[in-house]
């Protein structure tokens, strides 16, 4: 019998605050929150303020317009506008892409 493929496990915002606090033992816990919090809510407002958001050896946030389109509801082939929005999209650093495809640790810049 065939088995199902799994999921990949998703990395929750409480495992990245535990993250962070585990890597600075000099912090108390809320102080790591508060710090966690304040940086996503930082790159939050940026990207609010239409401003590009860089993380070096992860990648590029950025925000685009899109402008009103005309689709189609892919179950009865209707014509539906979509409408004009904002979308974020996110551009992965070369030094990402290639720990995701296993370089080597030595072959990885900062």
């Amino acid at each position: 019998m065939l088995k199902a493929p799994r999921m990949p496990r998703t990395l929750t915002r409480r495992e990245i605050r535990a993250a962070v606090y585990e890597s600075c033992p000099k912090l108390s816990r809320a102080d790591a929150t508060r710090i966690f919090e304040a940086v996503f809510e930082e790159l939050s407002d940026a990207l609010l303020r239409g401003e590009q958001v860089q993380l070096r050896s992860f990648g590029s946030f950025s925000l685009r317009e899109k402008g009103e389109r005309i689709g189609r509801n892919p179950k009865t082939g209707v014509a539906a506008i979509i409408s004009a929005r904002k979308v974020i999209s996110f551009s992965a650093s070369p030094t990402l892409i290639e720990r995701v495809n296993g370089a080597p640790a030595e072959s990885l810049r900062d």
